[in-house]
């Protein structure tokens, strides 16, 4: 790598500057350039659609109206999360719309900061470029307020924890993701690796309960109950409403294959599980860091509402994985294929030709994270230590099963 740019990525300063500048470009760029349309009404909202949501729906919590139906005189589209978020999004509520959304996005990219950067065994070079590789997707989901580079966070974070012993903040960080979005359940995987489950259980059953109830401020039971109904209501019906960038959009688009989501859900659940078959191999570092890597991704591809902001989620899997993976001609033309059409294809670096005529109607930017995905259940399938870029040492084999 060229030592200027080595020198660069290393320097925690220039990147912390780099995602705080990312951050409020991100906020200030919606503001200035004013309204636009969502559909064929012609009705007018902000650019920070999605932020217009999350804080009208504490609004709505706090009203003890329904959550889970349209408001077009306040903004586009639904809301689709957890009655607890709602109660979250209570400390932006009294902030003016510019400085609550910087914040919001400030907090999306410092929570990816702070778990790339506290992930253990890698080193300064290998998380400087992890996050620059991130930036990219990570604007794509500031630019659109979104929750993902929360989710993605919370994910890696999750992960240092547990292999740093940090049981409860570990748990704490798989059950609030849970409580953003439902996917964040699969986070529990995780905890297959470590010792002392029952503590990790019990954690997590203490702290979904205080998250259950944390709306219970603002509604009755019977009230909390409807919504609860409601919601899984919206669900059902989202779920049967599109394919996203996901396998089932890439079994569609390029094959014509309109196989049931729930068949193609329980084959990626299957092939997702296979490799945990091995619990040998759960005591090196490796095999859990590519779990790690394969749930990032898995979350995005086997999601049939994956948009493009969502991918944050699924190139934290790829950069990781690429980072720690043999650097040979099959794996470096997979995270190539990623930048180009995941990461690149949403920007105007892109040829927007290529994007409206190829990109979209082939899910392509979807393509490549499913090859890779595909590439780490065969790494962790063959998985041996002689055939992988790091090994754990015997006396690190001892400190990780005394922990």
């Amino acid at each position: 790598m060229n030592h200027t740019f080595t020198k660069q990525i290393t320097n925690r300063i220039f990147i912390i500057t780099l995602y705080f500048l990312l951050a409020v470009g991100a906020s200030v760029q919606p503001i200035i350039i004013g309204t636009k349309t969502y559909d064929t009404n012609g009705k007018k909202y902000n650019r920070y659609n999605n932020y217009t949501i999350f804080k009208k729906s504490y609004d709505h919590l706090k009203n003890k109206q329904d959550l889970y139906t349209l408001y077009p005189d306040e903004y586009w589209d639904l809301y689709k999360y957890t009655p607890t978020f709602s109660v979250f999004f209570g400390f932006f509520h009294n902030l003016p719309d510019w400085l609550g959304l910087t914040l919001w996005n400030l907090l999306n990219a410092f929570i990816v900061l702070v778990a790339i950067y506290y992930l253990p065994r890698l080193n300064s070079e290998e998380k400087g470029f992890i996050l620059l590789i991130l930036s990219i997707e990570l604007m794509t989901s500031m630019q659109n307020a979104q929750s993902n580079g929360l989710m993605a966070g919370l994910f890696v974070l999750s992960f240092g924890l547990l292999e740093n012993k940090k049981y409860f903040l570990a748990s704490l960080s798989i059950v609030f993701s849970i409580f953003i979005k439902l996917f964040g359940i699969v986070g529990f995987v995780l905890f297959l690796f470590y010792p002392k489950k029952w503590k990790l259980i019990a954690y997590s059953l203490l702290l979904s309960a205080i998250f259950f109830i944390i709306p219970l401020i603002f509604v009755n039971f019977n009230q909390y109950l409807t919504l609860l109904q409601s919601y899984f209501k919206l669900l059902t019906n989202d779920y049967s409403s599109s394919y996203g960038y996901s396998v089932m959009g890439w079994l569609s688009s390029w094959f014509g294959l309109e196989i049931n989501k729930n068949i193609v859900v329980f084959t990626g659940i299957i092939i997702f599980l296979s490799p945990l078959i091995k619990i040998s191999q759960y005591k090196y570092f490796m095999f859990r860091y590519l779990t790690l890597s394969s749930i990032l991704i898995w979350v995005v591809i086997f999601n049939h509402k994956a948009e493009s902001p969502t991918f944050i989620i699924a190139m934290t899997g790829v950069s990781l994985w690429f980072i720690k993976s043999r650097k040979d001609y099959l794996n470096i033309t997979l995270f190539v294929l990623a930048i180009l059409l995941t990461s690149l294809s949403p920007t105007d670096l892109f040829p927007k030709i290529l994007r409206e005529n190829y990109v979209i109607p082939y899910t392509l930017k979807a393509f490549p994270c499913i090859l890779i995905w595909g590439k780490i259940i065969y790494d962790m399938i063959v998985f041996h230590t002689d055939n992988i870029k790091t090994t754990l040492t015997q006396p690190q084999k001892e400190n990780w099963k005394k922990h």
